[in-house]
């Protein structure tokens, strides 16, 4: 069972992002601030869990945690910006929006930046040791999965649906076959990312 909290007795916040590798769409990130009173199960890296487990225990989240926000950074300013800032960016957003002000801000990773005098712990790998962390690491995939899903249909040739904009091999041949869309990232350099194996 993960660790629900780094700091016993204060009311702290989880960070993580999902989507800063990939060629297209936004960095989404989410903060969560859990009951301690309510266990939710099965909390574990969003990464290590299949999409069913997911989606379960999003509703779960939503519903049993004290606070909870989700927030994206779009694919231009991701480009104006860097995703290293875009995916910061986005959690302070998601702190900005929850509805109570956390004491204190665990974030997966090992970088953040000072976010209104509240002290924070940047935790590598983070999302596999802390409750509120994988929560949020949860939050942040299912938001953004259903994005990509949502713009799949409007480009329909890149596979957003299963690939949800990373680089995989098919998503670099369509890239190929039909150049990139509004929703690519330019900063990417993705052309010189394809190594298209025929």
């Amino acid at each position: 069972m993960l660790k629900t909290c780094y700091m016993n007795g204060v009311l702290e916040a989880g960070c993580d992002e999902a989507g800063r590798g990939c060629l297209a769409g936004p960095v989404f990130a989410a903060a969560v601030i859990l009951n301690d009173n309510i266990i939710i199960e099965n909390l574990d890296d969003s990464k290590k869990l299949s999409e069913k487990v997911r989606n379960k225990l999003k509703a779960e989240i939503e519903e049993k945690s004290l606070a909870w926000a989700v927030c994206k950074v779009d694919n231009v300013e991701i480009d104006r910006i860097n995703i290293l800032n875009a995916s910061i960016l986005a959690m302070f957003k998601a702190l900005d929006n929850l509805n109570i002000i956390p004491q204190h801000i665990i974030v997966d990773g090992n970088r953040f930046k000072k976010y209104n005098d509240i002290p924070h712990k940047c935790i590598v790998r983070g999302d596999a040791q802390y409750a509120s962390i994988a929560a949020a690491s949860i939050l942040a995939k299912t938001h953004r999965d259903e994005y990509m899903q949502k713009i799949h249909n409007e480009f329909p040739q890149y596979g957003w649906y299963k690939n949800k904009g990373y680089p995989t091999k098919f998503h670099r041949e369509a890239i190929y076959k039909f150049g990139i869309s509004p929703y690519h990232r330019r900063s990417f350099n993705i052309y010189n990312q394809l190594r298209i194996e025929f």
